[in-house]
């Protein structure tokens, strides 16, 4: 596979896609290419072909689901004509991180966030530290009167209360848990 595209073809654009949403429920950890292929209507030849290898089509999905992430921070900086504070952002993140038509999504982010801490050098290499690197600037931008450690717990939290809702699906605990933070400082 060439190394410079220009832009994925129509078929590789809705193949990724298939392959995105199987993700979303099947997760990526034992990710095999011949069920992948038979569930998206593929074969792992032309998923090799399109994406050069295993790693290449995770490296395709990471960046896909990441895609999703940067354009929600897009839309919250956009509803704002000056920055709204780390109240207001930090609760507008949690609504749409805790909403449960995302649960999909954030079990797989959890799953990647995950692998790229022990593995790496694999294909997950620097997912976690740049979805870290992303939060943190919205919430500069957002709240650039705050520290970059209030920033930086902020940013805890909301990731502990997300792990604590995919563990349990306690949304009611979990956004109290939230509010209960973001009142309190």
């Amino acid at each position: 596979m060439p190394t410079t595209k220009e832009a994925p073809s129509a078929r590789e654009q809705e193949l990724l896609e298939r392959a995105y949403a199987y993700s979303l429920t099947h997760g990526l950890a034992d990710l095999s290419l011949r069920p992948l292929a038979t569930a998206i209507g593929s074969s792992p030849r032309v998923l090799l072909f399109l994406f050069g290898s295993k790693d290449g089509l995770i490296r395709a999905l990471l960046a896909r689901g990441r895609a999703d992430q940067l354009e929600l921070l897009r839309r919250i900086e956009q509803q704002y004509d000056e920055p709204p504070g780390l109240t207001v952002i930090a609760r507008e993140l949690w609504t749409w991180l805790a909403a449960p038509e995302r649960r999909p999504l954030m079990t797989f982010w959890v799953e990647a966030y995950g692998r790229s801490l022990v593995a790496p050098d694999g294909p997950w290499s620097d997912f976690a530290r740049s979805t870290v690197d992303d939060w943190l600037e919205l919430l500069k931008t957002s709240a650039p009167e705050q520290s970059d450690a209030r920033r930086t717990a902020v940013l805890a939290m909301l990731r502990g209360a997300l792990l604590d809702l995919l563990a349990t699906d306690d949304l009611q605990r979990t956004t109290a848990a939230v509010e209960d933070y973001l009142t309190r400082r």
